[in-house]
């Protein structure tokens, strides 16, 4: 049977994040900061982590004593080696994000803490539908230009799956400014956020799509300001490595108090 092709092509990834600009990786760092964040609010000191990261030097000097692993398929990680794992911004181009998620878990010492950021489905949305009415309008066609993101709870069912527990996905949205369309393009080849699709087109797009797209999307994105409007969401997942002494839920109808009773309200039975 054949196989079929990854959404993702390594190479061009790899390629990819080489050429990004170190100026221009600001959601890199605005994972590293959420990630700190939350760090920061769990009650617990982290004596092995591991960083999962295509720009190691976003996180130089944040966490010490940390392992830093590359964004691969497989992952060069120990079993049970770890406390906390990190996996920073790349898991929306993973081929096997499932399989991700498990490496991270195995890789995870009992109530080890799993902190993932992913960019989710409602990113860039506005460039994806002018892009794609632009080249139809065009060519009659379309072709793949912007990776596949996974929707916040589609992502937190995964984490159930990969089997972590108390798993929590949540987001967070950004609105970013740019003069134009053209600018936006050009920071995402700068951010190692271009097009690594395995489908993607392999010649240039026509001047015309692209010159379409920018007036679709100053058309319907406008900004308050001059320019255009580009969203991305950042989707934080956190997940625990199973442990007895985590707190886990009651068995059904082992509750010794009614919440009528908590609440001081009238119980109700409702009619078959």
């Amino acid at each position: 049977m054949t196989q079929p092709k990854p959404i993702t092509d390594l190479e061009a990834l790899a390629r990819n994040r080489q050429r990004a600009d170190p100026q221009a990786l600001f959601l890199q760092q605005a994972a590293r900061d959420e990630v700190d964040d939350r760090v920061n609010m769990v009650n617990k000191p982290f004596r092995s982590p591991a960083i999962v990261t295509a720009f190691p030097t976003i996180w130089a000097d944040r966490i010490a004593d940390t392992v830093v692993i590359p964004e691969v398929e497989t992952l060069p990680l120990g079993v049970g080696q770890h406390d906390l794992v990190i996996h920073s911004l790349g898991l929306h181009w993973a081929n096997d994000l499932v399989g991700q998620l498990i490496q991270c878990r195995r890789a995870l010492q009992p109530d080890g803490l799993l902190l993932a950021v992913a960019l989710g489905g409602q990113t860039l949305h506005e460039l994806r539908s002018c892009l794609a009415q632009a080249e139809s309008a065009v060519t009659g066609g379309l072709s793949p230009r912007v990776a596949p993101m996974a929707e916040v709870r589609d992502l937190g069912a995964l984490l159930q799956r990969a089997g972590f527990a108390l798993p929590v996905a949540d987001t967070v949205p950004f609105e970013v400014i740019y003069k134009s369309a053209w600018h936006l393009m050009r920071d995402l080849r700068a951010m190692g956020e271009a097009n690594a699709m395995t489908a993607r087109l392999r010649h240039p797009t026509r001047r015309a799509v692209l010159d379409l797209a920018a007036d679709l999307y100053l058309q319907n994105y406008p900004a308050d300001q001059a320019g255009i409007k580009a969203t991305f969401e950042m989707i934080v997942l956190t997940g625990w490595a199973p442990a007895d002494s985590q707190q886990k839920p009651l068995r059904p109808g082992s509750a010794q108090t009614r919440l009528s009773d908590a609440l001081g309200t009238d119980e109700t039975s409702l009619s078959d």
